[in-house]
């Protein structure tokens, strides 16, 4: 299992797949080729169907200037992942360079042929099944093992983490207006915070704070802003909404709140590693599911739950999001996937809840690791026209053109 530097990572949206992903492709390719004189990018797949609300050739463009590109959108997908591109590298009429590179989730990217590179594995172990016997047989906490695998330093790179969470939480919070693009949504996150401070039942005002909190990285992401991608950027407001409550209502210390961080990045790690965080190839299940997920871990460990529990939290947080589609308007990172964080922050509470209730009445019969072998069943399962194509569901109902 890869670091979870790979799976947290700081940049800005509205899409870890289809911005993020392009973006460093484009990166590499320019370091690689620092001699090329223009280029031309055949988006494939996903990356074509929904790259221009998703801002694809937009970024690719803006990381090659001021060399020129051109593109192409053909929606057949190539052979790896949906997510795919060829780059065409020229030096003036000679080309020097065919590359295929897929943007495979999270901002990762994987490049076929030559180029391709192992990914660097960290833990030995690959499922929550595995983890979880080694520190019983160890006798050490969840996040003692991710030190042990991460090394000391982890630390300080989770703070910086929890640290570009937060900013994204404020910055959403203060801003009004209308979100990029043709849909001319509404920021509403600073006005749902102001109701929280407003409502007097308590039950109703905490989880309009939460539910405040995920809208406002929700919007931030939307509108390009600067988020973390906890797995995804579409996915990006559950885990701070949590971890914000946390701090501003729980009143958590940072301290703690970053050894929580670490347990919930551990459970996204798994699934990453044995199913997908890839909305194109699994649906949003992988992202937002995903998401609940960890942020369910994530509240379970500050309900100073046993580690059984907080894979209990986890396996609820995913399963309940089976077979959730991703199917944007418009190809936008917006309708429904705001109000899906805000969704799904509430669902990671109540999954922890849940978990701290029912947990010691019965033992859970089903397994983090089972919940995510069938979330990527699920995911193959699924017509390509829920996995962020927007060619079915909402997307194709809305009627945007």
């Amino acid at each position: 299992m890869e670091s979870m530097r790979e799976l947290f990572k700081i940049g800005f949206g509205p899409s870890s797949s289809h911005t993020m992903g392009p973006q460093r492709a484009a990166q590499k390719i320019l370091e690689m080729y620092p001699d090329a004189t223009h280029f031309h990018v055949d988006l494939h797949g996903s990356l074509a169907l929904t790259g221009k609300g998703h801002l694809t050739d937009y970024i690719i463009e803006k990381t090659f200037a001021p060399k020129p590109v051109d593109f192409s959108f053909k929606s057949d997908e190539l052979p790896l992942h949906p997510n795919g591109m060829i780059v065409h590298v020229y030096n003036h009429d000679q080309k020097i360079k065919d590359i295929e590179v897929y943007s495979i989730g999270g901002g990762s990217i994987l490049f076929k042929g030559e180029l391709a590179e192992k990914p660097v594995h960290v833990y030995q172990q690959n499922t929550m099944t595995d983890i979880l016997k080694y520190v019983d047989e160890h006798g050490m906490s969840l996040y003692d093992y991710v030190l042990e695998n991460e090394g000391e330093d982890f630390e300080y790179f989770l703070s910086s983490i929890l640290s570009a969470m937060f900013e994204s939480v404020e910055n959403g919070l203060k801003k009004e207006g209308i979100i990029q693009g043709k849909l001319q949504l509404k920021r509403v996150a600073k006005s749902m915070f102001q109701q929280a401070q407003n409502t007097r039942r308590e039950a109703d005002r905490e989880r309009l704070f939460i539910s405040s909190y995920a809208y406002a990285v929700a919007e931030e992401n939307a509108d390009g802003g600067k988020i973390v991608t906890a797995p995804t950027c579409g996915a990006s407001g559950i885990m701070p909404a949590i971890l914000y409550y946390c701090y501003k209502q729980l009143h958590i210390e940072k301290k703690d709140l970053i050894k929580a961080l670490a347990i919930g990045g551990l459970f996204g790690n798994v699934v990453k590693t044995n199913a997908t965080i890839s909305g194109a190839d699994g649906g949003c299940q992988a992202e937002v599911g995903t998401a609940c997920a960890m942020g369910a871990a994530t509240m379970a460990w500050i309900y100073e739950l046993n580690n059984s529990l907080i894979e209990y939290a986890a396996e609820m947080g995913l399963e309940h999001n089976l077979g959730l589609t991703c199917d944007p308007v418009g190809g936008y990172v917006q309708i429904p996937c705001i109000e899906r964080n805000g969704y799904g922050s509430l669902r990671a509470l109540d999954a922890a809840m849940l978990a701290k209730q029912l947990g010691y009445l019965r033992k859970n019969k089903v397994s983090f690791d089972t919940i995510v072998k069938v979330m990527k069943e699920t995911g193959k399962d699924l017509s390509s026209a829920y996995k962020e194509t927007s060619l079915g569901g909402l997307a194709k109902e809305f009627g945007l053109s």
